[in-house]
């Protein structure tokens, strides 16, 4: 029987490429996201102006990462035209490719690398932000947390890519 790593390996040759369709910071603890255009990614900490990059180093939730197709069927459960990214606490909406077959991966995003670490599962201030419901609509679509293993910058319209084990970083 296969590793869980091998079995990975093998399922991440054939995704397609996914695209940065927002970017979003948060300055401080429950204070509104802002959007922004780009962000420069500091390895081992997060995004610069994110509050998550004001903390120890080493966290396995640097980053977050959610699919736009997600909030389309989150929108549709909760049956609302949109749903606002900032709303939800996440920092990356990517179209185009299945995040979840990221878990455990490394890929780039325009000049950084991350790895998936976990599952970011939906708190409740999903039922603040979206209304009743909000949390168990997003249960299981709750999208991805990251570890940035090198420095650089990313921009609405990058390109996601998940990386091949020859091309991998080494991990902490």
């Amino acid at each position: 029987m296969p590793s869980q790593s091998a079995l990975f390996d093998r399922l991440t040759q054939d995704l397609p490429t996914g695209q940065v369709t927002w970017l979003g910071v948060r300055p401080a603890r429950r204070q509104p996201m802002t959007t922004v255009p780009e962000a420069y990614a500091i390895a081992d900490l997060g995004l610069e102006g994110d509050r998550r990059c004001q903390g120890s180093p080493g966290s396995a939730r640097q980053i977050t990462f959610i699919n736009a197709e997600h909030l389309d069927l989150v929108a549709s459960w909760l049956q609302t035209a949109d749903i606002d990214p900032a709303l939800l606490r996440r920092n990356v909406v990517i179209s185009g490719v299945n995040l979840l077959a990221l878990r455990h991966q490394q890929f780039t995003v325009g000049d950084a690398v991350f790895e998936a670490t976990a599952l970011c599962h939906p708190c409740s201030r999903m039922d603040e932000a979206l209304g009743p419901g909000g949390q168990a609509a997003m249960l299981g679509h709750g999208g991805l947390c990251a570890r940035i293993l090198k420095s650089g910058m990313v921009r609405v319209g990058d390109s996601l890519r998940c990386l091949m084990p020859e091309e991998r970083w080494p991990s902490a």
